[in-house]
């Protein structure tokens, strides 16, 4: 039995530790630390700080270096995140045609700051710096889908259509 790592029955645990194991059989598997990082939010969405213990302890990497990698770029997620997360871009294009006006419509509607989540789970709230759409400002990402030439009233239309999509609830 395998000491570094409790035994969970939660498939996702198990993927991650394959995923692990296969690593450790590399040269170097330290500097795997982020695709490890990468393959754990994929499966559980966000970092978990019992998981990455678990990653510290397997990957023999201390957690205070894992956490300093997990906290210095922004692509990784220390909360657990909604179903439906929404980037307003704040570009100098979206921001010009009014992407503030969508963020705080945003914000007092769905009544969470920037990189919280509402309480049902269902939204969470993000700011972009660039989307890449410059040509559809002012635009928004919700899960990598961009949706462009937005307003507050367009906006409120499409969290609405999402409210809907969902049917009751967050799977």
């Amino acid at each position: 039995m395998d000491k570094t790592m409790p035994q969970k029955k939660d498939h996702k645990f198990i993927e991650l530790k394959n995923y692990m194991g296969a690593l450790k059989k590399k040269a170097n598997p330290q500097s795997r630390l982020i695709a490890v990082l990468h393959k754990t939010q994929e499966l559980y969405g966000y970092l978990d700080r019992e998981i990455m213990e678990h990653i510290s302890e397997f990957m023999n990497i201390p957690s205070a270096h894992i956490w300093g990698v997990a906290t210095f770029y922004h692509y990784f997620n220390l909360k657990p995140q909604g179903k439906y997360v929404i980037s307003v871009c704040m570009g100098t294009a979206c921001f010009v045609k009014g992407a503030e006006l969508i963020l705080n419509k945003l914000k007092k509607e769905l009544k969470i700051d920037l990189g919280e989540t509402t309480p049902d789970n269902l939204f969470t709230l993000k700011e972009a710096r660039c989307l890449g759409a410059c040509g559809l400002a002012p635009v928004v990402m919700v899960n990598g889908e961009i949706f462009g030439e937005l307003d507050q009233k367009s906006i409120m239309g499409l969290i609405k259509t999402l409210n809907k999509n969902t049917e009751g609830g967050v799977s």
